[in-house]
């Protein structure tokens, strides 16, 4: 099949290219940077270096695609008004799946997407999936993984500012967390099923508490008694704004892992577990954590 990929080389469409490539599709590779080329090329993939804001340019890669994947990327810090950041993107996408035909989509969403307000950043995911299926005549997949890994890179500086872990979600909560290879190991699979209609997928690693994940990621780190510490949404708030982010951004940050502590993005999920978790467990991402403490953070 030809396939088009957004998100550049970035932690889930380069190892998604790579699996397709292997599997041998032709896969186009959608990335701004003009430095990408050869890496790109190196993958034996074609590279479409342009901009997702540009919907002509989009319209143009996807014509003749068996399959889009489409992502938008985080630009939080570029962008801070993230709703209206999801709403461009979501809109040039479906001008460009519109003028191009392209009949099969996957689109990268959240878990918790089927909410419209309450989780924060999360709401941005759930406007572009209501977005796309308004489109007549598509097959769409709505990937919606659980909370990234490697967003556990985040609490590297208040670790060793601290010694401890403080944030407004964790201790004794369930934390579902996927990585990046999971993610583009059941995108694949989606890929190569023959779905149609509108279909959701939910993708994750592994569950645990943010008191065993503090207590495995401390002993790689030589902290065995690393403690996670429950803070309120107030102290959330501050301690983000003190880091230098923008009061709303940080709201919705905020808004997120509140909703995460109080098992609102779990609870569509524990209804619709996928049948195998994902192959990439804590203690296959201990070694990635360690090398970014060590780099500090």
């Amino acid at each position: 099949m030809n396939i088009t990929i957004t998100g550049s080389l970035g932690n889930i469409s380069k190892p998604l290219t790579e699996d397709l490539i292997q599997k041998g599709h032709t896969v186009t590779v959608i990335s701004s940077k003009a430095d990408k080329l050869a890496e790109i090329a190196a993958l034996d993939a074609k590279a479409a270096i342009g901009s997702l804001e540009d919907a002509k340019f989009l319209t143009t890669v996807f014509t003749g695609a068996d399959v889009v994947y489409c992502v938008v990327p985080p630009n939080y810090f570029v962008d801070p008004d993230v709703l209206n950041y999801y709403h461009r993107i979501g809109t040039n996408y479906v001008t460009a799946i519109k003028q191009s035909g392209v009949k099969r989509v996957i689109h990268l969403s959240s878990y918790c997407a089927h909410l419209e307000k309450g989780t924060g950043l999360i709401v941005g995911s759930h406007n572009v999936e209501v977005m796309l299926n308004a489109i007549p005549g598509i097959n769409i997949t709505h990937m919606r993984p659980a909370y990234f890994n490697y967003n556990f890179f985040n609490l590297i500086p208040v670790i060793k500012h601290t010694g401890i872990i403080m944030a407004n979600y964790g201790g004794n909560d369930n934390i579902i967390f996927v990585s990046p290879i999971d993610i583009a190991a059941a995108i694949t699979d989606e890929i190569e099923t023959n779905q149609t209609g509108m279909h959701v997928r939910y993708v994750a690693s592994e569950e645990l508490t943010g008191n065993e994940i503090a207590s495995t990621l401390g002993r790689a780190i030589g902290k065995p008694d690393l403690k996670w510490q429950l803070i309120s949404d107030e102290q959330m708030q501050a301690a983000m704004e003190g880091s230098g982010m923008p009061a709303s951004l940080a709201g919705m940050f905020v808004e997120m892992f509140s909703a995460m502590h109080q098992g609102k993005l779990s609870e569509e999920y524990n209804k619709n577990k996928p049948a195998d978790l994902g192959k990439i467990k804590l203690k296959d991402f201990e070694n990635e954590f360690v090398a970014k403490y060590n780099l500090g953070g």
